[in-house]
Formats: structure tokens, C-alpha cells, sequence
């Protein structure tokens, strides 16, 4: 419809905010879909690699943007808040620390059906940047007129004299490095996408790794609009705690991250289509936190739902931890139930015996049977430690391992250590490799402050993040002799925060299949208890299972922010090679 009066516009539009108080990455919600602007792709936080006083969080949005995408380039909208929240005390509900980005645009040259054209800009984007330290009661300017690059279309564009005559793109984006009032640093604009994965091969029925074709990067050579923050630790940490840690897993270090974007309640267009004016209360339409939580978790029927709540909803809104206690996907990894129906996912099973007396199946009991008994008493399981978080109750197998994984992060406390040190008994204290708790029962990406930085150039580092910690805490001499606490490489990595290099794909089904219940010595049905052995098929197969999509399609920056450098338009063709 070309004309539209106001009025049914401003039903329409309201009706729809009434149903779309949600939605988030790539594209994994159905009405977030329709709005790309305001669509969270992926949320990172890591401590800054070359900076490790700060910790950099990065926000992206508009998924799967084409390079070549003109003459109307993808850009951040107005009228949306992008916001980053920052948790770090459980016992509030609610954010300490959230940064807020506005975003304003202009057309320099209206003439011209280009972007740009001598040295003048059209869909320029500028931005505000807000701070609010005392839970979004009240908030500061710390940023004004923030310069968001444009769009990386082509060398006569950017370097040449009938266009921006910038000596080269990395130029726009070092000079679009902002540092904020009170003290932090900000970058907003086009970057490339850093996540990886088979999407095509995924979604056709987990069929990644592909079993009859070669498997491909589905967000190679595309881009997203990022928001880059690098942090000062101090600013983030958690009031009353430690200038410097107690420990390398202090508990008090501990931060909660997620995004989100809003959108007036209502949008009325003009009669002739041409104008738009917004008013209304400001409705979250889209989150995200941890990686793939509403993309291959949620269900389709519930994803719109997921995103319109917050982590601090989820503490007493319980609906969807059913899926987390019984995931889906955990279905094709049980050769009982579908496991048959997904090839790919074979080397992926979960424990229906372990140790000979535990069925982490869907449906079944898990570790439920031992509640209140004295073999859980002083653990994490003991409801006089935590209460019912990690036992709530029968038929909820996964809520000691994959529910606190989204919901509270784990805590340095038995048994949530490693086997190493364990005698045999998995509820015993180990070996500590992870500490990312914040029990405030929502999702958020969780980030220890105070656990070092593995050195990208470690010939340790390595993308499979606490898998990694942990296969080398079980099995390498230099560590898996003592069960004291000492640094293990990767301890900073996915799912204590997310880095740019790490797997996400590949850890997350890794976690579904029991990986981690395996590493604090519940061990595959393959295992017989009181081997001493536990590494037996099964963990190998989980262990080297690969999506095949294993890295980003190009290489990180060493310096802030990090991301690539968007793909150029002239160099992306329609098959993206």
C-alpha cells in the first residue's frame, strides 16, 4: 500500500510492537526478521588481549549484510536504543552499568543517487553514547557526535578524489576510535562478521558436517554493523570488591553482559509515505546473550516470547527452562530416541549410563535421584548450598549442566571441577578450571575479569575455550598432577565470556552431548567405573567431532576493536568468492 492514513498506521504499528517484544540473532526469531536494523547477531566480552586492564564488549547487529548491498547500504537506525548491559551483583535484579547508543543520520548530497560522491556522504551516521551507573535511573553523555565509518563500497569511493580521498579504509576506522569522557574507548560501524558456521548444513536438519558435499562458512565474506566498547575493569567491577583479585577465579569479578535494541511503541507514516514519526514507551524488540540460546534452544513457537523478556525476567518467569532441561537437540544424540535421524551429529552422544547409574537422556532423572541424600551434602546440588537451582526437581536431566551453563554460569564448587583429583568420585572437589557465577537465573554471556589472558600467539591457545581448559587439565602432565588451582590455557575462553576466535558452534554442541558432565568425571556409558582410564571412545568422539567450520573467514586485529575490517563491495561477487 503506497498511502496509508495515519491513524490505521499507528493500529497497525501498535498492534505489531504488541507482538513483537522480541527477537535476536542472525536472524532466529521471525518478527525481529522484519526489522534487521534492531536485530542483535552476537554479543562478545573478553579482557582487552593487549589492554588486559580493560575488558572489551562487542555488539553486533544487522545480520548477513551483502558488501555490494547498495545504493541504500545497511546502516545503524534511528530511533532505536542499542544498549549494552552489564551485571555484576546478583543480589539486584537489574543492571549496574549499561551503555546506551543512539544514532542519527544525514544525507549530505540528496542529489545523487550514490553513497558518496565527492567528498560528501549520504546515510552519514553520527552517534551519542550514554552511560548509566545506578541502574538506568539516570544516565550521562559521554560521547557526542561519535563517527560511524561508512560503508566500505569501493576504492573509488574511499580513496579516490572524486570520492572520499581517504588513504585507505583502515584509515576511516582509526579515526573513528572514540574515547569517551570517562575513560572509555567506543567503536561503531561495519565490520566484518566474526561468527562462523555451516548455517546452510545446520539447518537443514544438523546436517554439519555436511555428509554429501563440502561444508562452507554461510557468513563468510558478509558484514554487520558492530558496537565496540573497551572497559576499564575498574569501572565494571562489582561495588565492595578487591582492586585486585583474591585469586584467578575470584568470585567477585564476576560480570553478566547482554545486549539488546528498543523501538518507540508506535510509528505513524505521513499520507503520503514519506515522513515517519515515532511516540511511545521504548519496547525491547530484540536480545541476545549467550550465543545460539534462541536460535537452536528455543523453539520457533516460543523465540518471540524469549526476546521479549530480560535475563532479569527469567528469574521468575520458569516457562522456557523446560528446553534447557531437555533440549531438543539432545534428541539426535540419543540412539534411543532420533539419533538415527542425524547422521552428522554421530560422534555426539549423550550418557544414558554413566558410571553405570546415571541417565542423562531427555525425560529422565539425571543426578535427581541423589538429592538430599548425603552424597550431594556440601556440593552445589545440596539445596542448603544454592537452594533448587541445580536440582529443581524429576525429568530434568540437564539442569546441572546445560540450565546453569545459560542461566547462572558455574561456580568453583563441587563438583563443578575437574576429575582430576576426584578419586573416582565425581561430586568431589577437583581440580578448578571455571568460575563465571552470577545466579540471577537469566542469560547473559558470564566473564571472569580476574581469569588471565591466554596470548593469541600461545601455541596453547586454542578455539574449543574451556574444552580445551579442561581436555588439558584432565590429561596433560603439566597439569592433571595436582588438583590445585593454577591457570590453565584457555580458562579465558567460551563460556567464560566469549573471545572472537572461539567455537561457539562447535563447544555448544559439544555441551548438549554431555562434555561437560564428562570433565567433572561423569563419564560416557563406554566407561566402566573403577577403570582407570576414563578416556574411552566415546570422549574421543565428542572431543574431536567437528562442525568443519572451525575459524573466521579472515584474520582479527591485534588492536581494538579487533573485528576485521568490512568486506569491500568491488571485492565480493554474488557467489561470495
Amino acid at each position: 500500500m503506497n498511502l496509508i492514513k495515519p491513524f490505521l498506521a499507528s493500529v497497525t504499528v501498535m498492534l505489531l510492537g504488541a507482538l513483537s517484544l522480541q527477537a535476536s540473532s542472525h536472524r532466529e526469531a521471525p518478527l525481529i526478521a522484519n526489522d534487521p536494523l534492531a536485530d542483535n547477531t552476537d554479543v562478545y566480552a573478553f579482557r582487552s588481549p593487549d589492554d588486559p586492564n580493560t575488558v572489551t564488549i562487542i555488539a553486533n547487529y544487522i545480520p548477513a549484510e551483502l558488501p555490494y548491498g547498495g545504493p541504500n547500504y545497511y546502516t545503524f537506525g534511528e530511533n532505536i536504543r542499542y544498549e549494552i548491559h552489564i551485571d555484576n551483583d546478583a543480589t539486584v535484579a537489574g543492571d549496574e552499568v549499561t551503555y546506551r547508543f543512539t544514532f542519527h543520520r544525514i544525507n549530505e548530497d540528496p542529489t545523487t543517487f550514490f553513497n558518496i560522491r565527492l567528498g560528501m556522504e549520504n546515510i552519514k551516521t553520527t552517534y551519542s553514547l550514554e552511560r548509566s551507573t545506578d541502574g538506568g535511573m539516570t544516565f550521562q553523555t559521554i560521547i557526542t557526535e561519535g563517527v560511524v565509518p561508512p560503508n566500505n563500497i569501493g576504492p573509488r569511493s574511499i580513496e579516490s578524489g572524486v570520492g572520499l580521498g581517504a588513504a585507505s579504509y583502515a584509515e576511516l576506522m582509526a579515526a573513528a576510535i572514540t574515547t569517551a569522557t570517562t575513560g572509555e574507548v567506543a567503536f561503531c560501524g561495519p565490520v566484518d562478521d566474526p561468527f562462523f558456521v555451516d548455517l546452510g548444513g545446520v539447518f537443514d536438519l544438523g546436517n554439519s558436517p555436511r555428509q554429501n558435499g563440502e561444508s562452507r562458512d554461510g557468513l563468510a565474506r558478509r558484514n554487520v554493523h558492530t558496537i565496540a566498547i573497551k572497559v576499564p575493569i575498574s569501572t565494571l567491577l562489582k561495588s565492595g570488591a578487591p582492586a585486585q583479585p583474591t585469586s584467578i577465579l575470584d568470585g567477585d569479578y564476576v560480570i553478566g553482559v547482554w545486549a539488546s535494541a528498543s523501538r518507540p511503541a508506535t510509528r505513524t507514516l505521513s499520507t503520503d509515505g514519506t515522513t515517519a514519526s515515532v511516540d511511545g514507551e521504548w519496547i525491547q524488540v530484540s536480545r541476545l546473550g549467550m550465543p545460539l540460546t534462541n536460535e537452536v534452544v528455543i523453539p520457533i513457537g516460543m523465540k518471540d516470547y524469549w526476546n521479549g523478556l530480560t535475563p532479569y525476567d527469567e528469574i521468575t518467569d520458569t516457562l522456557l527452562d523446560e528446553f534447557f532441561y531437555n533440549p531438543e537437540l539432545a534428541l539426535y544424540m540419543d540412539d534411543d530416541l532420533f539419533g538415527g535421524a542425524v547422521p552428522a551429529f554421530s560422534a555426539l552422544r549423550i550418557q544414558r549410563n554413566s558410571l553405570q547409574g546415571f541417565d542423562f537422556g531427555n525425560g529422565n532423572d539425571g543426578l535427581y535421584g541423589l538429592k538430599g541424600s548425603p552424597a550431594v551434602a556440601g556440593t552445589a546440588l545440596d539445596d542448603n548450598i544454592f537452594g533448587t537451582l541445580l536440582l529443581p526437581g524429576p525429568g530434568k536431566p540437564r539442569s546441572v549442566d546445560l540450565w546453569p551453563a545459560f542461566h547462572t554460569g558455574v561456580p568453583n564448587f563441587p563438583p563443578y571441577q575437574l576429575a582430576t583429583g576426584k578419586n573416582g568420585n565425581p561430586l568431589a572437589a577437583g581440580k578448578p578450571f571455571i568460575n563465571n557465577f552470577l545466579p540471577n537465573g537469566g542469560d547473559m554471556l558470564r566473564l571472569n575479569m580476574a581469569t588471565p589472558i591466554t596470548d593469541r600467539n600461545d601455541p596453547a591457545f586454542s578455539s574449543l575455550g574451556i574444552i580445551q581448559a579442561a581436555v588439558l587439565g584432565l590429561t596433560d602432565p603439566a597439569y592433571n598432577t595436582t588438583a590445585d588451582l593454577e591457570f590453565i590455557p584457555n580458562m579465558d575462553g567460551f563460556p567464560n565470556g566469549r573471545r572472537l576466535e572461539d567455537d561457539v558452534t562447535r563447544i555448544e554442541l559439544q555441551a548438549v552431548s554431555g562434555v561437560v558432565l564428562a570433565a567433572i568425571g561423569l563419564w560416557y556409558d563406554d566407561y566402566t567405573a573403577g577403570d582407570p582410564n576414563p578416556v574411552t571412545t566415546d570422549l574421543v568422539d565428542v572431543l574431536t567431532y567437528t562442525t568443519e567450520v572451525e575459524t573466521n573467514d579472515t584474520a582479527f586485529s591485534t588492536t581494538f576493536p579487533y573485528v576485521a575490517a568490512p568486506w569491500r563491495g568491488t571485492e565480493v561477487s554474488f557467489n561470495g568468492g
